[in-house]
């Protein structure tokens, strides 16, 4: 189904490894998309602030609804594909949680950074200290198919008799597009997830776990 030039997606994205972020001219909102009121009256950015980017106006709503798509949360890579045991597992991943920011006033598109954190691990069966991962960037219409979805690769190298590693992605910059200043960011949700085969997604959904750092033991042969 084809859709409105006005709903497209438009993905403006530089990923790195976060080392931290200014939140300077951006919007923080609390819990449910409330910003402090304040007894003053908001005064409409002159030609001189928007061309050096000083629009202290809050938000018109809410941001869009971020988080990690629970079938595709995790990853467990097995050595030999039908040897479902914690001592064949080569690699392992987990997404942890997203968070970030948005910001739209008027009818402005929403701008949006994002924040993903992820957690490695390198299993008995494992014969290297480097692995890809690749994982996806979706955003949708609220309970929609995704109007875009983008892909990414992680590149992990392990530390000799390291397990486990921890990575924090940045999505610098998303637009989402809107239609007339009456839609807002609760109409959107942003999804992440792994790219999986058949049989790891299936994995997923039987409900069964491994732990590269809960030993091989009775918690490391699966539930």
């Amino acid at each position: 189904m084809k859709l409105p030039a006005a709903l497209m997606l438009s993905f403006a994205l530089a990923v790195t490894a976060a080392c931290g972020s200014s939140s300077r001219n951006r919007t923080v909102e609390l819990p449910g998309g409330v910003l402090p009121e304040s007894d003053e009256p908001v005064r409409p950015p002159g030609f001189l602030d928007r061309l050096v980017g000083n629009d202290d106006r809050p938000n018109v709503g809410p941001c869009p609804l971020m988080g990690v798509l629970y079938d595709n949360s995790r990853l467990v890579d097995f050595a030999a594909p039908n040897q479902i045991r914690y001592s064949n597992i080569e690699f392992t991943g987990e997404l942890q949680g997203v968070r970030g920011l948005c910001r739209y006033v008027g009818a402005d598109p929403i701008t949006m950074s994002m924040e993903i954190d992820m957690a490695f691990g390198r299993g008995p069966a494992a014969t290297s200290d480097r692995q890809t991962y690749r994982y996806w960037v979706a955003v949708t219409r609220r309970g929609r198919a995704p109007i875009e979805k983008v892909y990414f690769d992680v590149d992990v190298r392990w530390n000799r008799g390291e397990a486990v590693v921890t990575r924090t992605e940045t999505i610098e910059r998303i637009v989402i597009p809107r239609a007339n200043e009456e839609i807002s960011g609760e109409n959107f949700e942003i999804l992440v997830g792994f790219e999986l085969t058949p049989e790891q997604l299936q994995f997923n959904r039987d409900g069964r776990r491994f732990r590269i750092d809960s030993g091989d033991g009775p918690a490391a042969r699966g539930q």
